[in-house]
């Protein structure tokens, strides 16, 4: 999905810089784009180094002048049943998938401020809403989407927009899956997110599966509220009883649409 990010960005006319930890394929992915008429440059680093992800900005400004968009992509993941999972397993994953995006996102956003612009997007993933065998992978990918929220709010009026996709392709990181679509087919709302058009767009996962396109829920409290002014084990368990056990949802939240947002906002009275 990374290579076909960089061909899009750079066939709408941005110079792109195209990291990667295997030297031969941003190579590749690079000469592509410049056989083709555009601008790219190949870096081999690994962000989950602070210092790399520092260089890889630093060059991004001396190739091309600035830096107004930045899409993590980078990831790795683990399946298998969680009881066969390690915990140098869940130590890799949060080093590429969720420090990686710190480095890169930490990185960026100074001259993106000083700028006065800019657009970052991360790779989140509906693996985050919990799926059988991605659990390490969800938990990192979870992290990332709260990340987005979290430096969203933080950058309102000050002209660089966080959001994230979750895209759903056949790559070899999902070659265990069959009749995905191609990574192609995710590229269309990652370049409406790093474009001009989406300016009023902040702080929102955009999910697209093949045909479907719409915006995942942030994490949020769930009506009923109910309230107590002493809550007792026994009064806990008859709240469950009576009203919260019946409005659970199932664990594998993924499969379910929720139709409508409800907003508990508290109106100043004049």
């Amino acid at each position: 999905m990374g290579a076909a990010y960089a061909v899009a960005a750079a066939g709408m006319g941005a110079g792109v810089i195209v990291n990667d930890v295997d030297r031969e394929a941003a190579e590749t992915v690079a000469a592509g784009i410049r056989g083709n008429g555009g601008r790219a440059v190949a870096e081999v680093r690994d962000i989950a180094d602070p210092v790399a992800a520092t260089e890889i900005i630093r060059r991004c400004v001396s190739e091309f002048g600035a830096i107004t968009g930045l899409v993590n992509n980078a990831a790795i993941q683990f399946v298998g049943p969680f009881e066969q999972t390690t915990p140098d397993q869940l130590r890799t994953a949060i080093e590429v998938n969720l420090l990686g995006t710190y480095n890169m996102m930490r990185a960026s956003i100074e001259p993106m401020l000083a700028q006065g612009r800019g657009s970052i997007v991360n790779i989140t993933s509906g693996a985050h809403t919990g799926q059988p065998g991605l659990s390490l992978y969800g938990a990192t990918k979870g992290a990332v989407a709260s990340l987005t929220y979290g430096v969203a709010g933080e950058m309102l009026g000050r002209g660089v927009r966080v959001n994230a996709v979750s895209p759903m392709a056949s790559t070899m990181m999902s070659s265990y899956a069959a009749h995905l679509p191609a990574p192609e087919a995710n590229v269309p709302p990652v370049m409406y997110l790093l474009s001009d058009r989406s300016a009023a767009i902040n702080g929102q996962v955009v999910r697209i599966t093949g045909r479907k396109l719409s915006l995942m829920c942030h994490p949020a409290i769930r009506a009923p509220i109910l309230e107590s002014d002493c809550w007792t084990p026994e009064s806990v368990a008859e709240a469950f009883d009576t009203t919260l056990a019946q409005n659970q949802l199932p664990t594998n939240v993924g499969v379910y649409d929720i139709a409508s947002v409800w907003l508990d906002i508290a109106i100043p009275q004049s």
